[in-house]
């Protein structure tokens, strides 16, 4: 859950970056002066941004990938813990065909 939410804010952040490449195209000229004078706040700007995003991923993940998750879990371990469980053990015969 963590690498699908670190590979989505570096996709999204990569994206925003290509198209303010293009945007910003008038800052060529400036950029020494602009990384120079400005380059800590924009560091830190871009560090922020980056845990805002990878933290809205993560819920995003938790809220729409893992729904009822523990309730399922829940109700096969108690199926496991009491011996009725369906699931068997795939045999020899079943793996050949």
């Amino acid at each position: 859950m963590v690498a699908n939410s670190l590979f989505l804010t570096i996709a999204i952040l990569l994206a925003l970056g290509f198209w303010l490449l293009g945007e910003l195209k008038f800052f060529i000229p400036y950029k020494t002066i602009l990384f120079h004078e400005y380059g800590t706040a924009i560091l830190v700007y871009l560090a922020t941004l980056f845990l805002n995003l990878f933290a809205a991923a993560f819920v995003l993940n938790r809220k729409f990938f893992l729904k009822d998750t523990g309730r399922k879990l829940s109700h096969l371990d108690k199926q496991l813990h009491v011996g009725q469980t369906e699931v068997r053990a795939p045999s020899l015969e079943e793996e050949l065909d």
